[in-house]
């Protein structure tokens, strides 16, 4: 069952497939905020993913996020999460990404149970 609290944590390495001059977003070689925002909603999701019902999963509705330090290559970087509120069907996470010289950035993100075979079907039907 959903609860107050639930935690997650993610880790990645800062490579060449996820460096901003490789992704589109800037020209230096340092892990760029859509990767970074990538691996806090990807801690999000799989941190609810063992309480959702068979045939459910969550999907990615809103991010408000500061990217406050870069990381260098090869550096270790990780996200947490932490579920801080649940309306019905929507799921909002603090979310943190560290590096190891500390905070990297921070900020709110949104999630919404839905059912995979509804929405993909609704989705593919538009």
């Amino acid at each position: 069952m959903l609860e107050l609290g639930i935690k997650g944590k993610e880790e990645d390495i800062v490579s060449n497939s996820n460096i901003a001059t490789n992704v589109g977003s800037g020209k230096v070689k340092v892990f760029s905020t859509p990767m970074m925002i990538a691996l806090m909603e990807k801690t999000a999701a799989l941190s609810v993913e063992s309480y959702l019902d068979n045939g459910q999963s969550t999907v990615g509705t809103l991010v408000n996020v500061s990217h406050l330090a870069s990381s260098p290559l090869g550096m270790k970087v990780w996200a947490e999460s932490k579920l801080v509120a649940i309306d019905r069907r929507k799921l909002v996470f603090e979310v943190e990404a560290y590096d190891e010289r500390g905070l990297i950035g921070k900020g709110m993100h949104e999630r919404f149970i839905i059912d995979i075979a509804k929405f993909q079907e609704k989705t593919d039907n538009k």
